[in-house]
Formats: structure tokens, C-alpha cells, sequence
């Protein structure tokens, strides 16, 4: 799963910070597993080589959610991803796979990436 609210960040993890609005009857949990999914190995294609390669290493994990203070329906979700998911050097490559995919993402009604 991609909500691990056990996981201990490491220093060598990359932490995102999402404001996340969900679809109504999603709870915040499958709305912030989705965000770490889609924006990691979720959308990856099942292909002969998985064998070689550990998806549960590269994923991207949501491991803290808390409510937005005033909002009844929002929530910060804490994504921690490993640094060997992303291109050495390349920042380029880090953004857009954080954010890439998950702006479209159905079960969200809003999203937002704090800087």
C-alpha cells in the first residue's frame, strides 16, 4: 500500500507537501495513497522485468495526513519518496514525476503543492 502511516523518513527521502481536496466518500487515506501512487509507481506498466525490479523500493509513500485547520474537507498529506526514483542531478525529472500525473487524478476534487 501507499499509505504507510508507520514509515520513518529517511534523510535521504524527497518530502512533498499536498493540500488535498477528495472526491466525496473518499477518505483522506485513499486520497493520499493515490497521491503517492500516481506520482510514483502506481501508474507504472507491468512488463517481463518486474522481476528485477523491487516497486515497493522506488515507491512513493504517504506517511502522515492532517486535517487543514478551518476546512472540513481538506487535508495535508505527507509523501516521502525515495531519491533513487528520480534522475541524479536532475530537477527537471524530480518535479514532473512528483507532479506529472496526479493533477488528473479522478478521486481528487482539489489538489494543491505547497513550496
Amino acid at each position: 500500500t501507499y499509505y504507510t502511516p508507520e514509515y520513518e523518513t529517511k534523510d535521504t527521502d524527497i518530502l512533498a507537501a499536498f493540500r488535498v481536496s477528495p472526491q466525496p466518500g473518499v477518505p483522506p487515506e485513499e486520497a493520499g495513497a493515490a497521491v503517492a501512487a500516481e506520482s510514483s509507481t502506481g501508474t507504472w506498466t507491468t512488463v517481463w522485468t518486474d522481476g528485477l525490479t523491487s516497486l515497493d523500493r522506488y515507491k512513493g509513500r504517504c506517511y502522515h495526513i492532517e486535517p487543514v485547520a478551518g476546512e472540513d474537507s481538506q487535508w495535508i498529506c505527507y509523501v516521502a519518496y525515495p531519491l533513487d526514483l528520480f534522475e541524479e542531478g536532475s530537477v527537471t525529472n524530480m518535479f514532473t514525476s512528483i507532479v506529472g500525473n496526479v493533477f488528473a487524478f479522478i478521486a481528487l476534487h482539489g489538489l494543491l503543492m505547497g513550496d
